[in-house]
């Protein structure tokens, strides 16, 4: 993560030593999935595989992968208003969301998010503080897709029941959880809302005073800050829809790139991929999730019988090209704006 610029405090001895130590325990987790995804493979079969894939479907894949990222601009004009309510030019957006997705690709524990918020405080001028909350609402209701689909595909799947979907957990019960999740999330998003104070006055009393209870309180405020602005019942449905569309477009990129390898795997295998894949790099370790996400695809694909080396080739094939266009995306916005990485350091006070 970049440090702060000079005009900035100096961080001491100690921020710098847990930066660094949490960041080689970060890699060392990260390395250690990996190892654990490759576990059995012979690379002379993956590369085998990678060389004998359809180029097309995978191209084809790459494609609507990318296409995520207008969808987000689309959700996020509805999230980020200015403070008349209306919605901001979509060019300081886009720009702000190919330089924070590149960053991430670049930069581990998710710091492209931070530079997201930055760039579009920036490029947009709307307060850092609104900027935050539109990213909490995005999350919440990306949580809340993601897991409505995955507990569509493993009630719908045609897994056998009997089948693990890890920790000895039966799909059927995985579905359960993942429901009860769902409903409990959706129950705490609209409890903030409905009883900000309340929720506030809970985390004080159940939490002892300090960071921890005063960062939740103040995340409590921006989500609560970010879902006022879809008490209109329009704004509301069009998230919903553009999230639903978003993670079904995603989705659908995994079942193409699946027929660059012959997978025999359906779409609903691509939405309990794409739900463990979620929750296996929901804390980033590594830039661009380098061994969290072949580790998650590897088990995913488990599931459906697919070998170790045939997942593997597949999700670094994946992962490697969908990884090229972000980074050209990301570059071309800052060649276009005004905005310089020394910029994205931090926020604007």
């Amino acid at each position: 993560m970049p440090t702060p610029e000079a005009s900035g405090p100096t961080p001491g001895p100690g921020v710098t030593r847990r930066r660094v130590v949490a960041a080689v325990l970060g890699f060392a987790v990260a390395a250690g999935l990996l190892v654990w995804a490759l576990r059995g493979v012979h690379l002379d079969e993956v590369v085998r595989h990678i060389r004998s894939s359809r180029p097309w479907p995978l191209a084809a894949a790459v494609v609507i992968a990318t296409l995520t990222f207008p969808l987000r601009l689309v959700r996020w004009r509805l999230l980020l208003r200015n403070e008349n309510g209306g919605a901001l030019p979509a060019a300081p957006l886009w720009h702000a969301v190919a330089i924070g997705f590149m960053a991430n690709n670049l930069l581990p524990f998710r710091a492209g998010e931070l530079v997201r918020l930055v760039a579009v405080t920036r490029l947009a001028g709307v307060p850092f503080g609104a900027a935050l909350a539109s990213v909490a609402v995005e999350r919440i209701f990306d949580g809340l897709t993601v897991v409505a689909l995955l507990s569509f595909a493993l009630l719908a799947s045609d897994l056998p029941p009997g089948v693990s979907v890890g920790f000895g957990v039966p799909v059927a019960r995985a579905a359960q959880v993942a429901g009860a999740m769902m409903a409990a999330a959706l129950a705490g998003a609209v409890l903030v809302v409905a009883f900000p104070v309340a929720a506030e006055r809970l985390v004080r009393r159940v939490l002892p005073p300090g960071r921890l209870a005063s960062g939740i309180v103040r995340l409590i405020a921006g989500i609560r800050q970010g879902l006022s602005a879809l008490r209109s019942p329009a704004l509301l449905a069009g998230v919903v829809f553009w999230s639903a569309a978003l993670w079904l477009v995603n989705a659908y990129a995994f079942y193409v790139g699946f027929q660059a390898f012959d997978i025999p795997v359906g779409f609903l295998g691509a939405l309990l991929l794409q739900g463990i894949l979620v929750f296996g790099i929901s804390v980033q370790l590594t830039p661009g999730f380098v061994g969290q996400f072949e580790a998650a695809i590897v088990a995913a694909l488990a599931l459906y019988g697919v070998s170790n080396d045939l997942a593997s080739s597949y999700a670094i094939a994946f992962h490697g090209t969908t990884f090229v266009p972000i980074l050209l995306l990301g570059a071309w916005s800052l060649a276009r704006t005004p905005v310089a990485l020394s910029d994205l350091r931090q926020p604007e006070a």
